[in-house]
């Protein structure tokens, strides 16, 4: 008895599968690590130093200015500046410069400056329209 050639074409189709499933499962297992993980010890401290930079310089630029816009402003600048500082530093051959690295600079630099200007509203409460802008060197910066 003689087998349909249906079940010979399922029977390879199979094979090839299985086969290639293999290859697949393989080669992901072989692969080596990822060099610079989402999830890194080093992303932690990207984030950590970038918040503590926003947030501390929010509460520098307290020390200058009224409004709550200009305070934000600073703690980001000084903490962007620093971060992309880094980076620009390590492309130079210093280090292994990251856009993941890169990445959690800006979300630690929002969470800081964010949480810095939600302690301000709570302690000075809402901005009133004649504290609302300052001038400062021809600079205008308003909420």
């Amino acid at each position: 008895m003689s087998q349909r050639p249906t079940h010979r074409r399922a029977r390879w189709g199979a094979a090839i599968f299985a086969a290639l499933c293999n290859t697949t499962l393989a080669s992901n297992t072989a692969r080596a690590a990822d060099a610079d993980p989402w999830w890194g010890r080093d992303k932690a401290l990207h984030f950590s130093v970038s918040a503590g930079l926003g947030a501390g310089g929010y509460g520098a630029g307290a020390l200058f200015f009224d409004s709550y816009g200009a305070r934000a402003l600073t703690g980001a600048a000084l903490s962007l500046s620093l971060g992309i500082g880094k980076e620009v530093y390590d492309a130079t051959g210093a280090g292994d410069p990251s856009w993941k690295d890169l990445t959690w600079d800006v979300i630690g630099t929002g969470v800081g400056v964010g949480v810095a200007l939600l302690l301000d509203l709570a302690i000075r409460g809402a901005p009133h329209p004649q504290t609302q802008s300052q001038t400062l060197q021809g600079l205008h910066f308003s909420w």
